[in-house]
């Protein structure tokens, strides 16, 4: 492969134990750490996000504000996904990564300071026509919407669009601290924006006018982005003192990055298109449907952001460090990779079994309270239930294409990607609308059908980007004892937390549910060890050196 190690930016192909491969090599040791503070940063951020949507739950329930609400924050939320973990990361992070591994922070610092500049400008300009064009907007991502629905959905969306304009320069300060391995920060820093809401609903969110209550949310949304954008500034001060935000389109590297950026932002944009379709969808779905869409989202991005994006970002600046390896390259991006899908799966799995035979379990902990009622619950599992299905192909697809992306192919995830949104368009149709009027059955439930559809998908495309891969550096995979123990693991444990549910059913339903989860988590954990899976006890061994360092 071309490139390699490089010292002030003469390429050197390191030989096999010298201090150049070692080099090289030396960040794998330290990749489950960094997975791990990802996975922390995460873990905050989200349980946030759960008393958050929590607050929501038991101040809009179901209804036409929450619709509402769900739909206009479609808009940054998909921004964020869009840059802060996809497109602006797959073409900035390995450019920026081998620039500060050659050990050239000049061109590095020039390279941060334009790609700034440049995405504050875009932005500018995004902002401005996203709020000129929301009515068109809401129209084309929420067509079954109408009269009131419709135009607060649109007011929303107007005052939302400039937080989502920070949310795209936060993902900046990212991209930058994520190269440096200061991932703890920014990956923390969306607590900042849980927080705003949180303190708003809190606030307000016993107001008898729900769309008074959802205005002000709007405008606590926009005060987090910002704050989460702030926060990660004395950091990346700290980390890259001397980057100056100016406009340079000359320098290669900067020209090679927008490159890039155009297939990834394509590739990812083209998985959220997937996830609009299903807003879309929803849309002409009985009312509440879009808000339980929207609840039960929340649930299954944790185990996908802890466990799928903690570990691919973390992979992906050593992956890229890896490729100039020389002709190294393909036998260590095999070992990151087996090591990483590892990891994965086995926290994955137990993820999956839980949101269909515990889901109901969940939903009650977190959000059945208030004006949540017992059947909104009951579609929010089965929507949960629906999205089981493609867990762990989501979770592990995001590894490979964080692979692509460090071999500089953001081409080839972009071909993937267009064939499961095809694919989820046909399916979603077929079973949200389709099968329940084939089967006879209350419409309700082709939301559960719609989001298993998305899972199905995510099936295929991760089998396509497992054998594209493969064909390029060689095996990579799961072996099937592996899997085939943790499935095993995972449904023996649902066996006994089902039967302890049985025992607990008349206790106080917070008791009972956090009971209920911590024999699951114990008993899963507890027979990896038995079994000496090696990733249980470096999980644990991982908690208690952290314990004693606290100490």
């Amino acid at each position: 492969m071309p490139g390699g190690c490089c010292t002030r930016g003469r390429p050197v192909t390191p030989e096999p134990g010298t201090a150049g491969a070692d080099d090289l090599r030396a960040p794998r040791r330290h990749t489950g750490a960094a997975a791990a503070l990802v996975a922390l940063g995460i873990f905050g951020s989200r349980l946030l996000g759960l008393v958050r949507n929590s607050l929501i739950a038991r101040f809009l329930g179901a209804s036409m504000a929450a619709d509402a609400w769900t739909v206009a924050f479609k808009v940054p939320n998909t921004l964020q996904n869009l840059f802060g973990e996809g497109a602006l990361s797959a073409a900035f992070v390995p450019v920026y990564a081998r620039l500060l591994a050659a050990g050239d922070d000049a061109e590095a610092d020039r390279v941060a300071g334009a790609v700034a500049a440049v995405l504050g400008l875009a932005m500018a300009v995004f902002v401005a026509a996203g709020i000129l064009a929301a009515p068109l907007l809401i129209y084309a991502i929420a067509p079954g919407f109408a009269g009131r629905e419709r135009e607060l959905t649109v007011e929303l969306t107007r005052i939302l669009f400039p937080g989502a304009g920070l949310l795209t320069m936060s993902a900046w300060c990212l991209g930058v601290l994520n190269s440096h391995r200061r991932f703890l920060v920014a990956y923390a820093a969306p607590m900042a924006w849980n927080l705003s809401l949180i303190a708003a609903l809190l606030w307000r969110g016993a107001l008898p006018d729900k769309e008074r209550v959802v205005a002000i949310m709007a405008w606590a949304s926009v005060g987090g982005s910002a704050l989460q954008f702030l926060v990660q500034i004395p950091t990346v001060r700290a980390v890259a003192p001397r980057v100056r935000v100016a406009l340079d389109t000359a320098s290669a590297n900067v020209r090679r990055i927008m490159r890039n950026f155009g297939p990834a932002f394509m590739s990812r944009g083209v998985v959220q298109i997937s996830s609009f379709i299903d807003q879309i969808l929803t849309s002409f779905l009985p009312a509440g449907i879009p808000a339980v869409f929207g609840y039960a989202n929340t649930l299954y991005l944790l185990p996908v952001s802890m466990f799928g994006v903690a570990v691919s970002v973390a992979e992906l600046p050593e992956m890229a460090r890896a490729a100039a390896a020389g002709r190294e390259a393909d036998a260590m991006l095999r070992g990151r990779i087996d090591a990483g899908l590892r990891r994965v799966a086995f926290l994955v799995v137990p993820s999956a079994v839980a949101f269909v035979a515990l889901g109901d379990v969940l939903i009650r902990l977190v959000y059945e309270h208030g004006h949540f009622t017992a059947a909104d619950a009951m579609y929010t599992w089965a929507v949960l239930g629906g999205a089981a299905v493609g867990l762990l192909a989501g979770t592990l697809g995001r590894l490979y294409s964080s692979t692509y992306f460090a071999l500089h192919d953001t081409r080839t995830p972009l071909r993937y990607a267009v064939i499961r949104v095809g694919l989820t368009a046909a399916l979603g149709v077929t079973f949200a609308f389709g099968v329940t009027r084939w089967l006879g059955i209350d419409a309700h439930w082709g939301a559960a059908g719609l989001s298993a559809s998305a899972g199905i998908s995510a099936w295929v495309e991760f089998t396509l980007l497992r054998r594209g891969l493969n064909r390029r550096i060689g095996w990579t995979g799961v072996p099937d004892r592996f899997m085939a123990t943790c499935w095993a693991l995972a449904l023996a444990s649902a066996a006994l937390a089902v039967t302890v549910q049985d025992v607990t059913q008349g206790w106080r339903r917070m008791l009972a549910g956090v009971v209920v989860i911590a024999v699951y988590g114990a008993a899963y954990v507890g027979g990896a060890l038995l079994l000496r899976v090696p990733e249980a006890r470096q999980i644990l061994g991982g908690f208690a050196r952290r314990f004693r360092a606290a100490r």
